[in-house]
């Protein structure tokens, strides 16, 4: 946004301090109103045919704008990914503990990137991986949806899993 002297057109649409129109005008005019008033001109619309120019003061108006971003930076929800690794032979127990672990992570908001290690030729049964894969999504289909279903990525199948409010 230009202020004052650097706006470089020679005539400006005016708005007031107040909202109203003032009107088309020389650049020197709308400044020296400003001045009278003791507040800024700032262009606000700087496409326009001839560019708009607002009477405000520009200090307190960055002030506003810049407390305007950090409420809605603080409302912002920032969506991690957590990992839940698996192994081919992985026990029933461990299985739980694991899915348990998802569950709290989508319970959080976080998505869950399941992750299943082939370890030498065990890479060659990747629909057993798949299979585990199905499982968990299946037990965890009340609280979570498949973003991505199982895939090979070399020696590791993944998916990917999202809360169900997101979706």
């Amino acid at each position: 946004m230009r202020v004052n002297e650097e706006i470089r057109v020679r005539e400006v649409r005016l708005v007031g301090d107040d909202g109203e129109q003032l009107g088309i005008m020389p650049v020197r005019d709308a400044l020296r109103i400003a001045q009278d008033k003791g507040l800024d001109l700032v262009e606000v619309a700087p496409n326009g045919k001839p560019p708009v120019c607002r009477i405000m003061d520009y200090g307190k108006y960055r002030f506003e704008q810049s407390k305007r971003d950090r409420e809605a930076r603080k409302k912002q929800k920032v969506i991690n990914i957590k990992e839940v690794k698996f192994r081919l032979a992985i026990e029933e127990h461990d299985f739980q503990v694991k899915a348990r672990n998802a569950i709290r992570f989508l319970e959080a908001g976080d998505k869950v990137k399941v992750t299943i290690m082939f370890r030498g030729r065990e890479i060659s049964h990747s629909e057993l991986g798949r299979e585990l894969c199905l499982k968990l999504a299946e037990q965890l289909s009340d609280i979570a949806t498949v973003e991505k279903p199982p895939k090979v990525e070399g020696r590791n199948m993944t998916m990917i899993l999202v809360p169900k409010t997101e979706v």
